[in-house]
Parts: structure tokens; C-alpha cells; sequence
């Protein structure tokens, strides 16, 4: 491999930083929310009510959402529900995290059949916030585009580069049909046996390793929410890589 694939593989390895809405009508509880996921190495976007938290989310495109459930104009279901619902927001598709600082046993699986892949207790911890990042982060086991692997199934740059181009437009309306996918196992089965093909030929090997953990998970359910969420962040890390 040149110097120039080199550099560019090493490049494409490093995990995005995590951009991520806060939304909380406590000032305190905003604050450290805030603060303590920019020291762990997130970019983060603050919102006061649940008008201000829709708004930014469907102008902008956001990792993670952390929803607190009673906020003026609209806790976390109301938001979550609303983005959902609205295919062309930016962020209709995120993970989307719940905090509150009480919760009933029946809130919680409301807000897990919501789409909420998990929620919050505050107050929390920095251990608390590093692991609801560790939701949106890739796994460091593979990288997200290996440029070798992808050079020896393809033969040649220009087919890898060609390859890559349709494994992009692939991934893009794989995350726009996503949360119509989950809803019907057998499809997403059949999507996920096509993706991993992709995947192999194009070098996207973090991809393709979380496309065969979520086969092994998928249920006549649809996916276990972490699950989802964990090859969601990969395939986001996927598409930022190839637009790189």
C-alpha cells in the first residue's frame, strides 16, 4: 500500500466525534449534561424546551439525542414521536437517549417501544454519560473502512472507488427506510444478507461486523433496541467515512 492509501486509511479509522442535542429545562441538569459529555470527546448542542429541541433537531443533523421526558412544549416521547413521524428532518433517525429523574416501571417500556434505545436517571455520572456515548461511538475491534481488504476483493482502485459509490447511495437509503425495516424482520433480514456482501467487497469491515451481530439478535420482533442502536453508529460512522 502507498504512502498516500496509508495516510488515508489511518485517517478513515478514526472514529467521528459524537454530535449530540441536549435538551433539559433544568439549568443544572443541562450544565453538567453538557459539559460532561464534551470532556468525554462530544460536541454538543443545548435546548431548553421541547419547541427548541424539535427545532434543532430537524434543521440539524444530530448522533444522539438526550431527551428529558417533562420539559415545557413537549417532553422526550412528544419530540421523539414528532421526528419519527417526519422522514425529512435531519435527525428523524438518530438514537435518541430518555433522561428523567424519576421513572415508573410502565414509562420506561413506553419509552423503549417509543424508540428510545435507553434511558437516563438523573443525576448521573460521568460513567453514566460514558456509557450512553458508548451507544453512538464505533467499536475500535474493526476499522471503518479498510482500504487493503477492499483493494483485494475488488482488484483495482477504480473498481474499489466505483464500489464504494454504490455501497453509499445502499447505506443512505438503508437509513432513510430504517425505522420502516424494523418493523417488518423478515425484509430487514434479506436487507442485512445483501449488506453484508456490500460490505466485503468495499472493505467496510466494522460495518459488516455489526450487520452480523444484528442478524444473530434479530427476532420475529424486530431488533433488540441496543442492537439497533449499535449498528446505527456504525453505519453513520460508514457514510461519514465514504463521504470523506
Amino acid at each position: 500500500m502507498s504512502e498516500r492509501q496509508e495516510s488515508c486509511s489511518s485517517s478513515l479509522r478514526q472514529a467521528p466525534r459524537p454530535h449530540v442535542l441536549v435538551a433539559d429545562d433544568d439549568p443544572g441538569s443541562c450544565r453538567f449534561l453538557g459539559d460532561g459529555l464534551r470532556s468525554l470527546g462530544a460536541t454538543v448542542e443545548t435546548a431548553s424546551s421541547g419547541e427548541d429541541a424539535l427545532e434543532r433537531a430537524r434543521g440539524g443533523k444530530f448522533d444522539l439525542l438526550l431527551l428529558d421526558c417533562r420539559m415545557p412544549g413537549g417532553g422526550a416521547l412528544h419530540v421523539l414521536e414528532q421526528l419519527r413521524g417526519e422522514g425529512d428532518a435531519a435527525s428523524a433517525h438518530s438514537m435518541a437517549v430518555a433522561t428523567s429523574a424519576e421513572l415508573a416501571a410502565s414509562d420506561r417500556g413506553d419509552l423503549l417501544a417509543a424508540g428510545f434505545s435507553d434511558i437516563l436517571l438523573k443525576p448521573c455520572t460521568l460513567t453514566d454519560l460514558r456509557h450512553v456515548l458508548a451507544l453512538v461511538q464505533v467499536e475500535p475491534s474493526a476499522s471503518v473502512l479498510d482500504d487493503g481488504a477492499a483493494l483485494s476483493s475488488s482488484g483495482d482502485a477504480t473498481t474499489m472507488r466505483a464500489l464504494r459509490l454504490l455501497l453509499r447511495e445502499e447505506l443512505a437509503l438503508l437509513q432513510h427506510e430504517l425505522e420502516q425495516l424494523r418493523g417488518d424482520p423478515v425484509a430487514f433480514a434479506e436487507r442485512l444478507h445483501r449488506l453484508r456482501s456490500s460490505c466485503g467487497f468495499c472493505g467496510a469491515t466494522a460495518l459488516a461486523e455489526q450487520t452480523m451481530q444484528l442478524q444473530q439478535q434479530l427476532s420475529p420482533r424486530g431488533p433488540a433496541p441496543a442492537a439497533l442502536a449499535s449498528f446505527n453508529a456504525v453505519l453513520r460512522a460508514t457514510l461519514q467515512a465514504l463521504d470523506g
